[in-house]
């Protein structure tokens, strides 16, 4: 099976044959086949790759450049023993053709969120944990560190917001384990990935609550309303307030 990793250093294997993100193209060829793996159900335009590539200024030689790294590309995946049409020109643009069983970590990751959350619905905590950690181990490595560009962005963006919702999945299971250390590790992570969410806030408090230790719980609402304060110039909503005025 081809597996492909994105999250992290880029990385493929297949069987025993390896290749590392060092041995793609530069930077650009790291760029090119992670958004040609990502869109590989359709044809890419050159000029939304040059786009990609260049998004500011794009050089009067665009084309020979995308040409190279593109015949790079196509070099090293038959080296993984691929055939060279896995990237293949069509239309005025390029077409990556994977064996159907690739897998691919960040696709894995957004089902087995998915997964964990639909256990987590049904009650079946036994079924949700291993999904739930499967997502949340691939989404913390970093996607594609070093570049920017508004795709880049917008795809680290959905795998954080998805990491966000693995992370929320296993402090439910912890706190159900009654692994409470583990669940508040968590909870303070899904606080730092989204420190203007609320509901965050709110399960930190409550699980201080259980651990016996009120005075964290009223804490955590004590740095919420300094947040909201001096960053939004706005106050925790009503939910939270009563938690506040329950403990």
């Amino acid at each position: 099976m081809l597996r492909i990793f994105l999250a992290g250093e880029i990385c493929l294997t297949l069987g025993q044959n390896i290749v590392r993100a060092s041995q793609l193209p530069g930077r650009q060829g790291r760029l090119v086949f992670a958004y040609l793996v990502m869109a590989r159900d359709r044809t890419v335009s050159r000029d939304e790759l040059s786009e990609r590539l260049w998004p500011d200024n794009q050089p009067q030689a665009s084309e020979v450049a995308l040409s190279a790294i593109v015949s790079k590309l196509r070099t090293l995946l038959g080296s993984l023993g691929l055939g060279r049409n896995t990237v293949r020109a069509a239309s005025g643009g390029y077409e990556l053709t994977l064996p159907a069983d690739t897998w691919i970590d960040v696709e894995s990751a957004h089902d087995s969120v998915h997964l964990a959350e639909a256990a987590l619905r049904a009650g079946d905590h036994r079924a949700a944990y291993g999904p739930a950690v499967v997502a949340a181990s691939i989404l913390r490595r970093p996607f594609l560190p070093g570049e920017d560009g508004a795709w880049v962005t917008g795809r680290r963006q959905a795998l954080r917001n998805e990491l966000l919702r693995a992370v929320d999945c296993l402090a439910q299971l912890h706190e159900a384990n009654g692994e409470h250390a583990l669940a508040l590790r968590v909870a303070r992570e899904a606080v730092e990935l989204e420190p203007f969410r609320e509901a965050g806030y709110r399960r930190l408090m409550l699980l201080h609550e259980a651990a016996g230790d009120h005075a964290e719980a009223v804490r955590v609402y004590a740095g919420l309303v300094a947040l909201l304060a001096d960053e939004l110039g706005t106050a925790p909503g009503s939910e939270t307030r009563r938690l506040y005025d329950s403990l």
